[in-house]
């Protein structure tokens, strides 16, 4: 395993685990009809997800281990 694969494993993990609970929410609440602005707010918190995991990729990448170390 190359050096950053494994401090993205937990990202991936923690992102995959959301986004699944995200969508099971998301079909959950589109059977009424006011469970449809619930399932809006489940998808933008999907892709609100995606990004940070998509940012935390490019930090580990760049060598930003820690990000508490710049404050």
């Amino acid at each position: 395993m190359k050096k950053h694969t494994k401090k993205i494993i937990a990202p991936v993990i923690i992102t995959v685990l959301l986004v699944l609970f995200l969508l099971g929410y998301a079909i959950l609440a589109t059977i009424s009809i006011v469970g449809i602005i619930f399932a809006v707010t489940a998808v933008i918190g999907i892709a609100l997800a995606i990004y940070t995991l998509i940012e935390r990729i490019h930090e580990i990448k760049d060598g930003e281990e820690d990000d508490i170390s710049k404050y």
